[in-house]
C-alpha cells in the first residue's frame, strides 16, 4: 500500500526538488537498473533510450550472453544479456525486461538486456561504500554505493564497457 503523506509534506518535497533542479543537482541523477541479482547505476547521458524488450533474432556461433539482434524502429542493435555477461543467470524475456540502448551515444548500436529499470537515483541519497570499486578490477565497474535500505549499487561506466575486449568478443 502506498505511503500517505500530507499536503504540506508534499509541497515541501516539491519545493526541495525544484530548488535542487534549479541548482543543477538534477543533472547528477542516475538511472537504476536490476540485472540478475545486481543493482546498477548509469549516468543519464550514457543510459540512452530505454525500450520494452522486442523480439530478438538469435545469432549462431556467439557466446551465450549475446542475446541476439533487435530491430528498433528500423535500426539493428546487438543485444547483450548483461546478467549472463557477468556470469549470472539469463535474463527472463518478460514484460519487466528492458533494453538500454547504451551504445547510440558512443557511436555503437549496442543494447543491454536488463531484468528491469528501477527509476532515477541521486548521488545525494546514496552513500559511497568503503570497499570502493569491484574486486575484479574491470575498468567499467565504477564506485559502489549503499542506499537507505542497505542495498548495494555499482556504477556502470558505459564507455569503458563498450570498449572492453571481453565485451567485444562475442564469437565462440
Amino acid at each position: 500500500m502506498a505511503k500517505r503523506i500530507s499536503l504540506r509534506e508534499f509541497q515541501e518535497t516539491l519545493v526541495a526538488r525544484l530548488t535542487s533542479a534549479a541548482r543543477g543537482e538534477a543533472a547528477r541523477a542516475l538511472l537504476g537498473v536490476e540485472s540478475g541479482h545486481d543493482l546498477w547505476l548509469l549516468d543519464l547521458f550514457d543510459s540512452g533510450e530505454v525500450v520494452p524488450l522486442p523480439t530478438l533474432t538469435g545469432v549462431p556461433l556467439t557466446k551465450p550472453w549475446f542475446a541476439g539482434i533487435a530491430n528498433i524502429r528500423g535500426t539493428l542493435y546487438s543485444v547483450v544479456d548483461f546478467s549472463a555477461f557477468l556470469g549470472g543467470e539469463t535474463t527472463p524475456h518478460n514484460s519487466d525486461a528492458r533494453l538500454l540502448l547504451v551504445g547510440a551515444k558512443h557511436g555503437s548500436n549496442c543494447a543491454l538486456l536488463v531484468k528491469r529499470t528501477l527509476g532515477l537515483r541521486t548521488l545525494g541519497a546514496l552513500e559511497l561504500t568503503p570497499d570502493g570499486a569491484a574486486a575484479d578490477g574491470a575498468p567499467w565497474r565504477g564506485e559502489r554505493y549503499r542506499d537507505g535500505q542497505q542495498k548495494s549499487w555499482t556504477r556502470l561506466r558505459v564507455k569503458q564497457l563498450l570498449t572492453d575486449p571481453s565485451f567485444l568478443d562475442i564469437g565462440l
